[in-house]
């Protein structure tokens, strides 16, 4: 039986050379448009209507899409975020949906760490002040004098508080899930309301799946609970946070800071206030960056594809 797999999943276009022959053999001809971060729903349109299968990044699959391809039996996922998908389409469409779960997070805790140690310690703000020739001392804090808030403490949550408890800080935590007691006994970490670590925390980091009930989970009433001195972390999806909101409250100096990597648009507009500001650090949803991590989810997201191709191909055969 001949199949078609379309790929738009920017980081498996890289290497999907490597795979090439395994599709090869099983008689499966890959489509690799181009595609710069994602395709929307307008351009999945414009390739969906034949294929068997799909090796997506965070493309738009809404159900428009998915009953634009009556042959399509599976999305395999490059990574570990589905909010892209609509999974309701898909289970009545009978679409297979699969993805690497806790793929990246060893890689997205160190760069929430990161980003709380350059705002501690204000290291690119100091570094820019030397080139300019100027020899200024930054005041900046010992990390076992601040308390973390983490938003989400799942995969990702869990490695960040990891880390955190191993710099002294005081970490509280905030879930719809109940944590393990020896997690929290090991961590020291309280669990607490979001209201109230909000207003305890001076670095606030963004660790959840996004869903509708975390849809702008952080607008203008939370940023109005922080301190003046909190700086807030995104590392989990775009529209958890309200980004206007985001923009009033440091423009109005109602916290301090903000270090992102992702945005409720991919790529981040060139007009956007955020690139102008100086106390945001930025980053282009690469937080996941990691060899080892990245050569797992290429074979994983492959493996998951051919699984699901595989029951098609051994149901044709059969009739």
């Amino acid at each position: 039986m001949y199949l078609k797999v379309l790929v738009t999943a920017p980081y498996m276009q890289m290497v999907i050379d490597r795979f090439r022959y395994i599709f090869e053999e099983k008689g499966i001809e890959l489509i690799v448009p181009i595609v710069k971060e994602h395709f929307d729903e307008q351009e999945l349109l414009q390739w969906v209507t034949d294929v068997d299968g799909v090796i997506c990044g965070d493309d738009q699959f809404t159900e428009r899409v998915l009953k634009a391809a009556p042959k399509l039996k599976v999305l395999s996922k490059w990574g570990t975020g589905i909010d892209s998908i609509d999974q309701a389409a898909c289970k009545r469409l009978g679409i297979a949906v699969r993805n690497s779960p806790n793929a990246f997070s060893e890689p997205v805790a160190d760069s929430v760490l990161g980003y709380i140690l350059n705002f501690a310690r204000r290291l690119p703000w100091m570094d820019r002040i030397m080139r300019q020739g100027k020899w200024t001392k930054l005041p900046s804090v010992a990390l076992r004098e601040c308390t973390l808030g983490v938003i989400g403490v799942g995969n990702v949550g869990k490695a960040v508080v990891h880390r955190a408890a191993a710099f002294g800080m005081r970490v509280l935590g905030n879930d719809v899930v109940e944590m393990p007691f020896d997690f929290l006994a090991e961590n020291r970490i309280d669990m607490v309301s979001k209201e109230e670590l909000l207003q305890q925390a001076e670095f606030i980091s963004l660790n959840c799946t996004l869903n509708p009930t975390s849809f702008h989970l952080i607008s203008d009433t939370e940023f109005a609970l922080m301190k003046s001195t909190a700086v807030i972390i995104n590392t989990a999806r775009g529209p958890i946070i309200d980004e206007p909101a985001l923009i009033r409250a440091l423009q109005s100096e109602q916290i301090a800071g903000a270090a992102l990597d992702v945005f409720e648009q991919e790529p981040l507009p060139a007009e956007s206030p955020l690139l102008k500001m100086d106390n945001v650090m930025l980053a282009s949803h690469n937080a996941n960056s990691s060899p080892e991590a990245w050569q797992r989810v290429h074979q994983n997201t492959v493996q998951n594809l051919l699984r699901e191709l595989e029951k098609e191909l051994c149901h044709s055969e059969r009739t």
